[in-house]
């Protein structure tokens, strides 16, 4: 299963178009689950929200501007390695506020998608992207290129 913990509501329609579409596609080959928390600027109240969603014994990945890159083919073995491991990969996506240092340390990997600063919905739909094309490469369909 994968699993991505997020905060906010999507609001414009485009991206939900996309974040819906790439969610179906990933619908193919495994079980996706979307988990929306309630965005708030208080950083204590969104860490007792994400402290009640994530597991300990999923593979965590933290996704921050200060993690490691990956190009696609590594992002897709990290998710075989890790679904042949653990239960489920979680993506966590952060908050305008960040994350607090002790759900931080409940991440197995930090990674980065890119340097730049983008808006949430859209990294999202990056995200998905990202997962479906790993499912393709996964699975030796084309679609990478």
């Amino acid at each position: 299963m994968i699993k991505i913990i997020c905060f906010g509501k999507i609001k414009d329609e485009y991206i939900k178009d996309m974040i819906s579409d790439y969610s179906k596609r990933i619908s193919k080959y495994s079980k996706l689950e979307i988990i929306e928390l309630k965005d708030d600027t208080n950083q204590a109240n969104e860490t007792k929200s994400i402290l009640n969603v994530i597991k300990r014994n999923e593979y965590n990945v933290y996704c921050d501007i200060k993690g490691r890159s990956l190009d696609s083919v590594q992002f897709a073995d990290l998710i075989d390695k890790s679904l042949i491991k653990y239960p489920s990969i979680t993506f966590i996506i952060g908050s305008s506020v960040g994350l607090a240092d002790e759900v931080i340390k409940l991440c197995n990997d930090r990674i980065s998608f890119s340097s730049m600063t983008m808006p949430h919905g859209l990294f999202r739909g990056v995200l998905l992207e990202q997962v479906y094309r790993a499912c393709k490469i996964n699975n030796n369909e084309s679609y990478h290129k």
